[in-house]
Order: structure tokens, then C-alpha cells, then sequence
């Protein structure tokens, strides 16, 4: 049993969006991602390979009038495919951090899978569109992303400029440090909170 691989498949249409999101926690980082949006597939490529996640996503939405639709409920997609995957979460290390370096670009995260939803954001995107991509979305990915599933995150920016640098840096440190938090620890029996539940 300790060996179930953990995943979820989670849709949601609405009148904007249709999106399928499938979750592996337990993977070696393929993907197969189609938004309609490059730039963020590549990210969410990025993310699922550095952290070792299977994911398949397939989303489209109101991209004629605007991004944000599709992004932000791409979040709470994600978010809701997280928290379902988990499961009761026992035996999670729980707590992540990553310090990921991208040339001139240094962010550091940190989570904690809490059951308590937070985002400190400290992000300074100079340019507001990467190609075709809407950099102000990244915040309300993070934003929903965060409240579906129920975890606290720090985003913190310690240098750099490029803003290229720091969305990729963000989403391959937000991979890792994930990474590192849903890992199975042998040494911890049942739910990792001295409340004995998260």
C-alpha cells in the first residue's frame, strides 16, 4: 500500500473554460500539456519535469477576449488536482523550499502543506508580456492555485531582472520545493501536525 502511486483527475467547465487536469505525484516528470498558451505550457513543463510529476492538462478557454479566465481557473484546476492526490496526506514531508538560481536570478520557496491558504508574493516582473503570455497572470495563477489546494507558499525574489529568468525560476523552484513536500517520509506515521490533521 505505502507504494500506491497517488493521483487525481480533476475537470471543470464552465461558460469561459474547459480544462482536464491528471496528476501523478508519484512520476518521473513526462508531460503532456496543450493550452493554447506556449509560454505557460512550457512553465508547466518546466514544473512538472523538475518535480518529477506526470501530468497531462488539456485547457482551453475565452482566449479571444482574454488570458485570465483560462489561467486563473487552470490554478484552481491544478490546485483542486492537488489536494485530491494527497489524499489524507500521511507520511508527507509537508514542508518544501527550493533556492533556485537562474542566472542573474535567485527566488527562493517556500510551502507548507497546511490546509491553510496563503500566498506572499514577492515577485517584480518588469515586462508585462512574455510572447503572447501576460506576465500580470501569475500572480492570480499562484493566487488560485494556492486557495484550491489549500497550502501556504512564500515567493520571494532575491535578485535578479530578467523576466524571463524569474517566471522560469519561479516555476522550476515551485516543482522542487513541491518535490520535496509531497515526498513520503517512513519515519512519519500518519499526518504530519501535532493536531493530528492538516
Amino acid at each position: 500500500m505505502a507504494n500506491k502511486q497517488r493521483s487525481a483527475r480533476v475537470e471543470r467547465k464552465t461558460k469561459e473554460t474547459q480544462i482536464q487536469v491528471q496528476w501523478n505525484l508519484d512520476g518521473q516528470g513526462r508531460s503532456k500539456i496543450k493550452l493554447d498558451i506556449p509560454f505557460l505550457e512550457h512553465m508547466l513543463t518546466l514544473f512538472s519535469a523538475h518535480g518529477l510529476f506526470d501530468m497531462e492538462i488539456r485547457a482551453q478557454g475565452d482566449l479571444a477576449v482574454d488570458q485570465h479566465h483560462l489561467v486563473e481557473d487552470l490554478g484552481l484546476t491544478m490546485g483542486q488536482a492537488l489536494q485530491r492526490a494527497l489524499g489524507e496526506k500521511r507520511s508527507i514531508t509537508r514542508y518544501g523550499f527550493s533556492l533556485l538560481p537562474m542566472d542573474e536570478t535567485l527566488l527562493e520557496i517556500a510551502l507548507d502543506i497546511s490546509g491553510r491558504p496563503y500566498l506572499a508574493y514577492g515577485l517584480k516582473l518588469r515586462q508585462r508580456r512574455l510572447a503572447e503570455f501576460d506576465t500580470e497572470l501569475v500572480i492570480e495563477f499562484l493566487r488560485a492555485f494556492v486557495q484550491a489546494s489549500g497550502i501556504t507558499l512564500h515567493v520571494t525574489q532575491k535578485a535578479g531582472g530578467n523576466t524571463h529568468h524569474v517566471v522560469e525560476a519561479l516555476f522550476k523552484g515551485l516543482g522542487r520545493a513541491l518535490r520535496i513536500a509531497v515526498t513520503r517520509d517512513t519515519r512519519v506515521v500518519g499526518i504530519p501536525s501535532t493536531k493530528g490533521v492538516l
